[in-house]
């Protein structure tokens, strides 16, 4: 095999790399020597950078490498890498040129010794999420204030104590039912079904919590079967799943109405708190107080404009007395004036009745005379010859006999 770089260096510079070229050749040879492949070991040194791109060391009993997993590829993880774990990397054996140093660029991530498992929930989640299984619009939000609380779980597992001591603490007045079933082992996955379907078919309950405790990927996979998710969208009943923790996902967690990060974490999704709710009640009793006395001082601020403008009966009787005697008055000086004026009047027309007076012109010696049929004579013409006629004088009457006209 002829080799890379010419044996012959007696000329200056003959022959001579740049490390630049020496470590572009290094990288390329690596890339073309090993493709991309498997490798499992423990993580340690792990760094999230600001970018998004993780730095890790990939180490064993006897050896270490440093990796790189870049952001795209590592946004596409659904579980968080920890410090310790026992990891497999699909990666790419490459040369990181400007420092000269060795690594493997990371595409995949996985628990180690887990491929097998790992690969048949990635298709299981692929298949039940092109279903529409895992729709958002699918999902049912748990009551807020439920009657009653569904467990299903194993009655030995210490989620069911937790859940338990949780649901006690934070409301103790809402019943739980127990709907016991095995968490892992042979036929787990379909007893944990059933009971689903039991729970919703007795509807006892407003919201069922199914739950487990940590533990490895086969500890959880009954979690991940396809008879499981199932049961949980076909419930009538809201299902919250608190399996393992918080890092944890199982297929279950996609299925779920709610997930929660741990089994008291549902506890505490579907319980309300009885603290709260009192500190909500003490809140609410104090502001309908504030209302109340508002609205009782703008009542008692209008019974007072209102009363400056109703006047006491007695203030009311004397403006009727005061009003009374003004009238009074008025019409007293009313009739004096009155009375005088007709008094004045009556002197007028008495003098001018005076002056009218029969008796007054007779008195003056004037006289009036009437024929015999009473009629006023004013007229000598109007007398008969020999007609008897009568003369009413100032005093006394005279009777004559018509001898001559004259």
């Amino acid at each position: 095999m002829q080799s890379a770089i010419p044996s012959d260096s007696t000329a200056p510079g003959a022959g001579v790399l740049t490390v630049t070229e020496l470590l572009r050749r290094v990288r390329e040879l690596l890339e073309s020597r090993f493709p991309l492949m498997w490798v499992g070991g423990e993580l340690s040194n792990f760094t999230r950078a600001a970018s998004g791109h993780w730095y890790f060391t990939l180490k064993d009993g006897a050896g270490q490498v440093d990796c790189v997993m870049f952001r795209g590829r590592a946004a596409a993880l659904d579980w968080a890498p920890r410090e310790g774990v026992k990891v497999e990397v699909r990666a790419l054996v490459t040369l990181y040129e400007p420092r000269g140093r060795f690594q493997l660029t990371v595409e995949a991530m996985r628990p180690a010794g887990l491929g097998p498992l790992y690969e048949r929930f990635l298709r299981l989640k692929e298949k039940l999420g092109q279903e529409g299984l895992f729709d958002e619009a699918l999902k049912r939000e748990p009551p807020a204030f439920p009657r009653a609380i569904g467990v299903v779980t194993s009655l030995a597992a210490a989620a069911l104590r937790d859940v338990l001591t949780t649901l006690a603490r934070r409301n103790p007045a809402i019943p739980v039912i127990v709907y016991p079933a095995p968490v892992q082992g042979e036929g787990a996955a379909e007893r944990l079904a059933a009971m689903l379907g039991v729970a919703s078919a007795r509807a006892e309950c407003d919201v069922l919590l199914l739950v487990r405790g940590g533990g490895s990927i086969e500890d959880l996979w009954s979690f991940n079967e396809e008879a499981v998710a199932r049961a949980i969208r076909a419930s009538r009943i809201p299902v919250i799943v608190g399996v393992g923790h918080e890092t944890d996902f199982t297929i279950a967690d996609f299925a779920a109405d709610r997930r929660a990060a741990t089994p008291t974490a549902a506890a505490e999704l579907a319980s309300p708190s009885r603290a709260e709710l009192a500190a909500q009640v003490a809140e609410s009793a104090r502001a309908l107080s504030r209302e109340l006395r508002r609205r009782l001082e703008y009542a008692m601020q209008a019974v007072d404009a209102l009363a400056r403008r109703i006047l006491h009966p007695a203030e009311r009787l004397r403006a009727h007395q005061q009003l009374v005697g003004q009238l009074s008055s008025r019409l007293a000086f009313g009739l004096a004036h009155g009375l005088h004026a007709l008094h004045a009047r009556y002197e007028r027309l008495a003098v001018a009745l005076a002056g009218l007076d029969p008796a007054a012109i007779l008195g003056r010696g004037y006289s009036i005379t009437r024929n015999a049929a009473g009629e006023l004579l004013r007229d000598a013409a109007q007398a008969r010859a020999d007609e008897r006629i009568t003369t009413t004088l100032a005093r006394g009457t005279l009777e004559s006999k018509v001898v001559k006209k004259l």
